[in-house]
């Protein structure tokens, strides 16, 4: 390809898509990795009805960069999505972060809105024939607390949300001649970051900090892992799955990279929903993880978290762990009241005062329950020779993210 991509990003305005488009067109007006970006999604910019940090806005402003607000729910919405404006060459790569992310929506907003945009997507992307079709894959598994943790090892979609996120893989890997890869992340973190259980507790331990008192967790003893990954990881190993599939096409990527996406579904549900594939099917689809090297522990992770606010990481007692397993859903406020009201002393006290941040302190049941977290990056590093920007989840990673979340009063400021 003589001339840059075109790509397309659908979705994830409220996940990862903002940093993609920054990596695709730097806001600064650097180098960029593509010649034209169509960025798709069911939210306003102008006005805002998102959070969009403070960088995306000047993505936005550059040339070539299109936003588009659109309900992909629609097939019609979806097909003239694709078509590119007048003059322009077709679009090479889709990068497909669609989706909904809430842990509590009913069935029927998964089968819609994650499993059914996911297929129609992916349906019109190989109708288009596009050289490369990345989707991403959020970390709503349990996986297995020891073993490989590489993408052959079986793991367990959690709950509603991860059942149809998962459905969605296997629809997605049974469309004939959609150069489809999969990206499978692990906890999510860095700047502008708001999704994911990852970023409250980061703003819980910010509030036993400013109280000078230990933060107690559930789960004690906190052996199992909870490996993380710099959001500059996700989309750059993103970028390296298009590049990569681009040249060496799906009958080769399925040989190379290819995974059996197993059925995990209700049986009963594939005469229900539309476009369902049947678990006699055998799905084959390239399928790479993304994690950094810290592979750390859910303690050893709270004690980098708490160490940098300069307080302790602890568990509450035992009685207090084997209550929570029976009704979580009867303590969560309980739970929450202290860093809940800390939180919001320490945003109308900053300096200057953030009352309306986007970032909460408050845990809900969802991010309170254990996520086992394990996806090795090995295979990314060895088959595509994808190199980690962010190789440690540390103090210094911690640092960059809430001074930037600083600078654009999104974050309180209670230095004295």
């Amino acid at each position: 390809m003589s001339r840059k991509p075109n790509a397309i990003i659908f979705g994830g305005l409220n996940t990862c898509s903002r940093h993609l488009a920054a990596l695709l067109v730097p806001p600064d007006g650097g180098e960029r990795l593509v010649e034209n970006l169509r960025i798709v999604d069911k939210y306003s910019v102008a006005p805002a009805t998102t959070y969009l940090g403070s960088v995306f806005p000047n993505v936005l402003k550059q040339p070539n960069v299109e936003y588009r607000q659109a309900n992909l729910t629609v097939a019609a919405t979806v097909a003239s999505c694709f078509d590119p404006r007048e003059g322009n060459e077709p679009f090479d790569y889709i990068f497909d972060l669609t989706g909904e992310i809430q842990w509590d929506r009913p069935e029927g907003i998964q089968i819609s809105h994650t499993f059914k945009i996911a297929r129609l997507v992916g349906l019109e992307a190989a109708k288009r024939k596009v050289k490369a079709y990345v989707r991403i894959q959020h970390p709503f598994y349990q996986c297995k607390e020891s073993g490989s943790h590489d993408e052959k090892e079986e793991v367990k979609p959690e709950g509603v949300l991860g059942t149809w996120w998962h459905e969605a893989l296997r629809a997605l890997g049974a469309i004939e001649d959609l150069n489809l890869v999969i990206v499978r992340t692990a906890l999510p973190y860095g700047p502008y970051i708001n999704y994911t259980a990852l970023v409250p507790f980061i703003a819980v331990a910010a509030c036993y900090g400013h109280l000078k008192q230990p933060m107690k967790a559930l789960n004690s003893p906190g052996k199992y892992p909870s490996h993380t990954v710099h959001v500059d990881d996700i989309v750059g190993a993103m970028w390296a799955a298009a590049e990569w599939m681009a040249k060496t096409g799906r009958t080769e990527a399925d040989a190379l990279a290819g995974e059996e996406i197993a059925f995990k579904n209700e049986k009963s549900k594939v005469d229900e929903v539309e476009g369902m594939v049947p678990p006699s099917k055998k799905v084959i689809a390239p399928l790479f993880n993304i994690e950094d090297d810290s592979k750390l522990t859910f303690v050893e992770l709270g004690n980098v978290i708490t160490s940098f606010f300069g307080t302790t990481f602890d568990f509450h007692n035992f009685v207090t762990n084997i209550a929570a397993k029976f009704r979580l859903e009867d303590i969560i406020e309980d739970i929450n009241e202290v860093h809940v009201s800390t939180w919001t002393t320490m945003i109308t006290t900053s300096k200057p005062p953030i009352p309306n941040t986007h970032f909460s302190s408050y845990m809900d049941v969802y991010n309170l329950k254990k996520h086992v977290v394990a996806f090795s990056a090995d295979k990314i590093k060895n088959i595509i020779g994808y190199k980690l920007k962010r190789p440690e989840f540390n103090h210094d990673a911690l640092r960059d993210m809430i001074d930037k979340l600083k600078a654009e009063n999104s974050w309180p400021n209670n230095d004295p």
